[in-house]
């Protein structure tokens, strides 16, 4: 089995590529800091700032209640 790589972020392990192992099952593993992603973790969310510019820009649609258009999505 090849090594598996992840990101440890607010107590989860997040595997960074496809983990060959059947689920459910429980694995033991060692934990060796390969690199500080604090950079990382800024750079994403640089390359995100204009999905964040648009989600935080709300649209105008004349409609005060969004709840009328929960399911407008729907068929």
């Amino acid at each position: 089995m090849s090594p598996i790589h992840a990101i440890y972020d607010n107590g989860v392990f997040r595997p960074l590529g496809t983990v060959d192992l059947v689920a459910p099952c429980e694995v033991t593993f060692i934990p060796q800091v390969v690199e500080d992603t604090k950079q990382d973790s800024a750079t994403a969310f640089a390359e995100l700032s204009g999905f964040y510019a648009l989600l935080g820009s709300g649209q105008e649609t004349g409609i005060t209640d969004l709840a009328a258009r929960h399911n407008e999505h729907q068929p």
